[in-house]
């Protein structure tokens, strides 16, 4: 493994546990955020599994797309 590698292999760990611990309090954010408006919390859980590919897809262009 060489050192682009690596180091995308880190970034891509970091950003799966800072979403894994997202998605781990997701139920009392929206739980918290639905005592407001329960269509704030839809919305909210939408912007959460769009984010998530969304880093990944920036990601991917940044580096040029190459594989």
């Amino acid at each position: 493994m060489n050192r682009s590698d690596r180091n995308a292999a880190i970034a891509a760990a970091v950003i799966f546990l800072g979403f894994g611990l997202v998605a781990f309090l997701m139920p009392r954010i929206m739980l918290a955020v639905g005592a407001y408006s329960s269509i704030a919390a839809g919305i909210l859980a939408v912007a959460f599994v769009a984010a998530f590919f969304l880093v990944f897809w920036l990601r991917g262009r940044s580096r040029g797309g190459d594989l």
